[in-house]
C-alpha cells in the first residue's frame, strides 16, 4: 500500500518520468517564450515606474527627462538582445554567460559571473512576486496587511508547478503570459488612439503635486539623479540572459529556436516598454517612493502602480478592461519568477558538473527537472521576502547589479571568442560574419560595462552594497567546493592496484551491547555469519548493578561470544568504545575492525527522539577512526512495519530464537 507521503507527492508533482522520456520535456518556441522570457516581459510593468520614482525625487520638473532615459534603455535592450543572439549560436550547450566567461576569460571570471547570476535569480523571484502582490493590492487594497503571506504562498505554488516539469510549467504559464501581452498591447493602442483624437488619458495622480526630497539640483547632482533613474529603468533588461542559459531545453534546432525566441522577446519588451512610458508621459503619471510625498494623496492607502493608473486612465477605473489589465499584470509579474525557477536550477546543474556546486544540484527529480535547485531557490527567495517585507522599493535597490555583471563578462568573453576564431584563419565569408558578430558583442560589452559602473555608483549606498558583499562570499564558497572535490578525487585515486587491494590480515568483529535483548542477539548472529577471525561483545559500565545483571544473564543464556566490560568512571559511552577500538588498531594495524551496532527502526517521528541517540553519537565518532567499519543491525519495531503486518508475522532472516544462537557457525 503506498504511503500517504508518496500519494501527496504524486498529487503535487505528478507521476515519475523515466530517463528515456527526456525528449518529452523539450520546449517548442511558443512554450519557451513564457518559460524563459516572462521576466523581461514582465519587467516593463515596473521599469517605467522605477524611472519615475527616481526623477520625482527632484520634483515634477525633472519628469521631462523620462522619454530620454527610456530611449537609452531601449537602445541598450536592442544591443543586449542582438549580443545574446550571437552567444546562443556560438554556445548552444547552455551555461550562457558562465560558460562563455569560463571558457574565454578563465575560471575566476566564470565564478564571478556565476555568483552574480545566482544572486540575481534569487532576487528575480523576490522582486517579481513582490511586484505582483503590489499590483494585486492596487486592485484590492484590503489585501495590503497580508502582503508577505501572499508572496510566500505564491513562491510555494511556483515551486510546486516547476517541480512538475519544465514543459508542464510552460503550459501552465503560457496563457497568462500571452493574455498579458494582449492586454498591455490593447491598452497602448487604445490610449494612443484616444490621444490621436484629442482625448488624452489623464492619470489620477496628475492632480497631485510632489514634495521634492532633493532641491536645487544642478551640475553633477542632476547628472547623478538622471543616471540613477537610468539605472533603475535598466530593470527592463532583467532575465534576457535566461534564454542563453536554457538553450538545451529547446527543441531542435536548439540554437536557431533560442535565437528566434530572443528576437520575439526583445521586440515585445521594447514595444511594451516604449508604449507604457509614452502613455505615462501623456497621462502625466506621478509615482513617488514615499506616498506621503504626493501632496493631496491619502498616504494611508497603498499607492496605485503606474500600470494601474494607466489602465484606469485609458479604460476607466472599475471597468472590465481595467481589472483585466490589473489581473494580467499581477499574473505576469508573479510568473516572471518562473524565469528564475528555470535558470537557477540549470545554472546550478552546470556548476555542479564543473564541481563548483554540490553534486545534488545535478540530480534530476521524478519529473526530470533539477528538483534540488528549485527547492533551494524557493527557500532563499522566501527568506528575502520575509526580511524585506515583500517591498519592491527596498528589493529593487539590490537588483540588476548581478545582471549587468554577467552581461559585461559574457559579452567580453564573446569578443575574445571571435578573436580566437579570427586568428584561426577563416574563409573570407566566415571572416565577414565573425567581424560583424564581434562588433555587436564589443558594443554590448562596452554599453553594459558603462551601465554596470553607473548602477554600482548610483545604487551602492541604497542597498546594492549587500549584493557586492555577497558576491565574494559566494565566489569563495564555490571555489572552496571545487577545491574539496579536487582534493577528494586526488586522495581517492587508485595509484597502485595491487597495493590498494591487499586483503586485511584479520577481521576483528566487535558487537556493541547495552543489554541482552532481541536486537543484541540478532547483531551477534549477523557478526558470526560473517565468520570473522575474532569476535567479541563489549559493553560500557556506567552502572555496576546493571553490568552485573547483564553478565549473569549472558552466562545464563550461554552466549558463545565473550563479553568484555569497558570501564567508564565518568559515565561516558562513546569515548571508552572508541579508545578500545583504536587500541585494537594500534596493536594490529593491518587488522580490520568491524563494529556491529544494534539499533531500532521506528515508524513514528516522536519515537526517533526516544531511541538511538547514543548510537548516533557513537557511530559518528567511529566513522572518523581509520580501519574501522561500522555495520548497523536494524531491528524493526512494530510501528515501523506496514499497517497490514500481522502481529504473528513470520520470523525475518537473522532473527534468533532463544537457544538457537548456540547452533550457528562462526568463530569465538
Amino acid at each position: 500500500m503506498p504511503k500517504l507521503g508518496d500519494i501527496s507527492k504524486r498529487l503535487i508533482i505528478g507521476r515519475k518520468l523515466a530517463s528515456d522520456r527526456m525528449g518529452h520535456t523539450l520546449l517548442p518556441k511558443r512554450l519557451a517564450l513564457p518559460v524563459f522570457a516572462s521576466d523581461p516581459l514582465s519587467s516593463v510593468t515596473y521599469a517605467t515606474q522605477e524611472i519615475l520614482v527616481i526623477l520625482t525625487l527632484g520634483g515634477l520638473a525633472f519628469l521631462h527627462f523620462t522619454p530620454w532615459v527610456a530611449a537609452v534603455v531601449v537602445l541598450l535592450l536592442v544591443t543586449v538582445v542582438a549580443s545574446y543572439r550571437q552567444l546562443v549560436r556560438a554556445y548552444p550547450t547552455g551555461g550562457g554567460d558562465f560558460e562563455v566567461a569560463n571558457t574565454n576569460l578563465g575560471p575566476t571570471a566564470g565564478l564571478v559571473v556565476a555568483s552574480a547570476l545566482l544572486i540575481d535569480y534569487v532576487l528575480t523571484v523576490a522582486v517579481s512576486v513582490s511586484a505582483g502582490v503590489d499590483n494585486l493590492i492596487s486592485a484590492i487594497p484590503e489585501l495590503a496587511e497580508y502582503r508577505v503571506g501572499i508572496a510566500l504562498g505564491i513562491v510555494v505554488l511556483l515551486a510546486a508547478v516547476n517541480l512538475r516539469g519544465i514543459k508542464e510549467s510552460g503550459k501552465a504559464f503560457a496563457v497568462p503570459t500571452y493574455l498579458f501581452v494582449v492586454g498591455i498591447g490593447a491598452m497602448i493602442v487604445w490610449g494612443l488612439g484616444k490621444t490621436a483624437f484629442g482625448d488624452d488619458p489623464v492619470a489620477e495622480s496628475a492632480a497631485y503635486d510632489v514634495e521634492a526630497e532633493m532641491t536645487n539640483l544642478g551640475g553633477i547632482a542632476l547628472m547623478l539623479l538622471v543616471l540613477r533613474a537610468f539605472a533603475s529603468g535598466c530593470t527592463a533588461l532583467t532575465g534576457v540572459e535566461a534564454i542563453a542559459n536554457g538553450v538545451p531545453a529547446f527543441r531542435k534546432p536548439k540554437a536557431k529556436n533560442a535565437a528566434t525566441t530572443l528576437a520575439i522577446m526583445g521586440a515585445l519588451s521594447i514595444t511594451m516598454f516604449a508604449g507604457i512610458t509614452t502613455l505615462a508621459v501623456i497621462a502625466d503619471v506621478r509615482y513617488v517612493e514615499y506616498p506621503c510625498d504626493l501632496v493631496g494623496f491619502d498616504c494611508t492607502q497603498p499607492q496605485p502602480t503606474v500600470i494601474s493608473q494607466l489602465a484606469a486612465a485609458v479604460f476607466g477605473g472599475g471597468s472590465i478592461p481595467f481589472y483585466y489589465v490589473q489581473g494580467a499584470a499581477a499574473l505576469i509579474l508573479i510568473l516572471a519568477a518562473n524565469t528564475a525557477f528555470n535558470g537557477f536550477p540549470l545554472l546550478g546543474s552546470i556548476l555542479a558538473q564543473h564541481r563548483y556546486a554540490p553534486r545534488q544540484l545535478h540530480t534530476r527529480g521524478d519529473r526530470l527537472v533539477f528538483s534540488n535547485g528549485i527547492i533551494m531557490l524557493a527557500v532563499m527567495a522566501g527568506v528575502l521576502i520575509v526580511v524585506f517585507d515583500a517591498s519592491v522599493t527596498r528589493l529593487i535597490q539590490l537588483y540588476i547589479v548581478g545582471v549587468f555583471t554577467a552581461f559585461t563578462f559574457g559579452q567580453t568573453g564573446m569578443v575574445r571568442h571571435w578573436n580566437r576564431l579570427l586568428a584561426a584563419g577563416p574563409t573570407s565569408v566566415e571572416r565577414r560574419s565573425i567581424l560583424r558578430s564581434r562588433v555587436i558583442n564589443a558594443t554590448g560589452a562596452s554599453l553594459t560595462g558603462v551601465v554596470l559602473v553607473v548602477v554600482l555608483v548610483t545604487k551602492f549606498t541604497h542597498g546594492a552594497w549587500l549584493v557586492v558583499a555577497m558576491m565574494p562570499v559566494l565566489f569563495l564558497l564555490m571555489r572552496g567546493i571545487r577545491q574539496h572535490y579536487d582534493t577528494t578525487a586526488t586522495e581517492l585515486e587508485v595509484e597502485d592496484w595491487p597495493a590498494e587491494s591487499l586483503l586485511p590480515s584479520r577481521v576483528h568483529a566487535v558487537v556493541l551491547v547495552s543489554r541482552l535483548h532481541k536486537p543484541t542477539v540478532r547483531a551477534i548472529a549477523y557478526a558470526r555469519a560473517a565468520r570473522p577471525d575474532i569476535i567479541e561483545a563489549i559493553t560500557v559500565e556506567v552502572d555496576a548493578d546493571a553490568t552485573a545483571a547483564l553478565l549473569d544473564e549472558w552466562d545464563r543464556h550461554d552466549i558463545p561470544v565473550p563479553l568484555r566490560v569497558l570501564d567508564s568512571p565518568y559515565r561516558e559511552i562513546a569515548r571508552p568504545v572508541v579508545e578500545y577500538v583504536r587500541a585494537i588498531r594500534r596493536a594490529s594495524p593491518r587488522d580490520i575492525v568491524t563494529v556491529y551496532v544494534p539499533e531500532y527502526v521506528v515508524g513514528r517521528w516522536w519515537e526517533r527522539l526516544l531511541h538511538n541517540q547514543s548510537v548516533f553519537w557513537l557511530k559518528g565518532r567511529l566513522l572518523f577512526t581509520p580501519g574501522v567499519m561500522v555495520t548497523s543491525v536494524p531491528w524493526q519495531l512494530r510501528s515501523a512495519v506496514g499497517a497490514g503486518q500481522p502481529k504473528n508475522a513470520r520470523q525475518a532472516p537473522g532473527d534468533v530464537r532463544r537457544g538457537e544462537i548456540r547452533r550457528g557457525g562462526g568463530s569465538s
